[in-house]
């Protein structure tokens, strides 16, 4: 990948809905190349800007779920949870023999209907662990993720985010009616212009552009940047379940979220207090990050590391071929 493409990337993953004028000024391209750039890097599956409705700031749980199944199920079950709208994140792990995903769902009676009944009921499960969300140190953006950390300078960061939202916890506001409406248009593309969501929400341009600054700064709504790892040489991944001394889980969860190869770190309840998605070069960089980094944090008392077999949707959209599948129409 050329060096101004991987800097587009990173000032995206900063900055998703800045102006191409903005990105253009900050990577050091005309404003028609970094349209032209960003256009190839999505017709080509390599990067995604998508918005999603942050659960825990509109009082709902958020679960992270292993199911143990018969090796020859996990494919045609992973595909069925990939196409549930609840359902962010879906991976085929233990070899296949087990299908993790996490559930953000906005009503809790449809995950319990998942969890407690559908699930159970299927001949092809043989066992379910849940697990909800307690703290999440990292994970609802891809902003804070170091691994292109070194791709734009420190002036090129401040100019990129001094208008961007700060990361930090949700602020709760009510829900509107139009809000759904934004909310089905930003999933399918994260920089869909005011005038598009005014018009899926039949409102003024003016009031859609209130209504979307409301919902970026309370954190109800989060637009994120997802990425084909593959792509940039990512070619490992795995969750890593930890049990950690009760009184040092904070200090460790922080710890674990500064690592450059975390994009997912919470707090959980289980067996299991800790865990965190890890994006790896290769096993020799994942081994490394177990006993170079993870495994000098002493409060941590036993490590469980599940490598994935295969991604088959990652952030609320499809991987097919190592690349990302957009669900929309394809915007400018």
């Amino acid at each position: 990948m050329e060096l101004d493409d991987l800097r587009l990337v990173r000032a995206l993953q900063l900055a998703p809905r800045a102006s191409f004028a903005r990105l253009a000024e900050v990577v050091g391209v005309h404003e028609r190349t970094a349209a032209r750039r960003y256009r190839r890097l999505r017709r080509a599956g390599i990067v995604r800007i998508f918005g999603m409705v942050n659960p825990m700031a509109v009082g709902y749980q958020f679960w992270q779920v292993r199911v143990r199944c018969r090796p020859d199920a996990s494919e045609s079950l992973a595909t069925a949870l990939a196409a549930r709208d609840d359902i962010a994140w879906v991976a085929v792990t233990a070899a296949g023999s087990e299908v993790s995903f996490s559930v953000r769902s906005l009503s809790a009676e449809r995950r319990d209907l998942l969890l407690t009944r559908l699930l159970p009921r299927s001949a092809q499960v043989l066992d379910i662990e849940a697990a909800v969300v307690l703290h999440i140190f990292r994970g609802l953006s891809s902003r804070g993720w170091s691994s292109f950390g070194g791709a734009l300078t420190a002036e090129e960061i401040t100019l990129l985010t001094a208008e961007e939202v700060a990361e930090g916890e949700a602020a709760p506001i009510p829900l509107e009616p139009c809000d759904s409406a934004f909310f089905g248009v930003l999933a399918a593309d994260g920089r869909a212009t005011t005038a598009q969501l005014a018009e899926a929400a039949g409102i003024s341009e003016g009031r859609a552009a209130r209504r979307l600054a409301v919902l970026r700064q309370s954190r109800t709504l989060i637009i994120d940047l997802d990425l084909a790892h593959e792509v940039f040489g990512i070619t490992v991944g795995a969750q890593i379940y930890f049990a950690v001394t009760p009184a040092r889980l904070h200090e460790v969860g922080e710890a674990l979220a500064r690592l450059p190869e975390v994009g997912f770190a919470a707090a959980l309840s289980g067996r299991h207090n800790l865990m965190a998605s890890v994006a790896c070069r290769d096993l020799s960089h994942l081994y490394a990050f177990m006993t170079a980094d993870a495994g000098t944090l002493d409060a941590i008392v036993s490590m469980e590391v599940v490598p994935l077999a295969r991604m088959v949707k990652q952030s609320g959209g499809l991987i097919a071929d190592g690349r990302l599948v957009d669900p929309g129409t394809a915007r400018d």
